[in-house]
Order: structure tokens, then sequence, then C-alpha cells
């Protein structure tokens, strides 16, 4: 039995980018589930979070469409996971400060805000389809501004991880 450590186990970002995917199969919308991992400087995770209906309202009566009038669609009602991790940490704002965001798509221009609010500086995320979106061009410009880092995660090693879990 040879004494090396085992080779192809999940690096830090892999995992916490596994536990956002994981939580975005708790989503109720069936067209777009995302998730979200809040892990501190020493890769402890704070929080974890998905997108759905807020606290009291009925999954069943929610309008999850993504077309038609405005009131009727879920863009103006749904909670996105950034946005529920930080409200679902419990413990001191400061711990957030300096912590990185796990996402599995990258945040709009309302989650940027409330991630640069909560003192995150750092944002890893798995897809930007939205990239030319004014609120994604809106969201990098805000980053860039207010000195939060942000990458697509290195998916080379265990891509087929990431894919996997829907």
């Amino acid at each position: 039995m040879s004494g090396e450590k085992r080779k192809d186990y999940l690096g830090w970002d892999e995992y916490f980018m596994a536990i956002a995917k994981l939580s975005a199969m708790r989503s109720k919308d069936p067209s777009t589930q995302v998730g979200a991992c809040i892990v501190s400087n020493d890769n402890r995770i704070l929080s974890i979070g998905y997108n759905g209906a807020p606290n009291g309202f009925d999954d069943e009566s929610f309008p999850w469409g993504r077309e038609g009038e405005n009131l009727d669609t879920k863009y103006p009602y749904v909670c996105h996971a950034e946005m529920n991790a930080i409200l679902n940490y419990r413990g001191s704002k400061k711990d957030l400060e300096h912590a990185k965001i796990y996402v599995d798509l990258f945040p709009c221009n309302e989650c940027a805000k409330i991630i640069i609010q909560s003192g995150i500086k750092e944002v890893i995320y798995l897809s930007d389809k939205y990239a030319t979106s004014e609120n994604n061009i809106a969201s990098r410009k805000l980053f860039d501004e207010c000195g939060v880092k942000y990458s697509k995660i290195n998916t080379d090693n265990h891509r087929e991880i990431l894919i996997e879990i829907k």
C-alpha cells in the first residue's frame, strides 16, 4: 500500500461550486435554478442559498413564468440565490467581510449591490450566459469600482462533477 495521498480529489473551488450547484437543486423555478455558497477566508462555509419565492409566498401560487406582463412573471418577486445566502447567514456581518461567494450564474446588478454591501470581496462563478445584458454589464462595473474580484471557475480537472450536478 502506497503512502501517497489520493490525487484526484476536489479542490476547494470545485468543492464549493458543487455545493452551490447542489443548493440550486432546491429551487422550484422551472427554468433557472441557481445556488450560492459563501465561504470565509479559511475555507469554512458560512451560508448557502438558492433562488426561490420569498418566505410566506406559496410556491403553488407563485408566478414562475418568464414572459407576459411584468407583474405576472417571476421577475419582480423572486429572491436570487446570492440574496438568500447573505440573508440566511446568522452570524456577525463582520464575518462576511472579505469572504468569497460561489454562484453558478454570474450575479445580476441587484445581487452585485447586495454582495458589495455585505463586504464579500470575491465572486467565483460557473456561467456568464447573460454577459452582454445591461444588468451584467452594470454588475461588472459595480464590482470593478468597488474592488470585488470576480472570476470564472477553472473546471478543467473536475468539470464532469460540476456538470453532473444539475
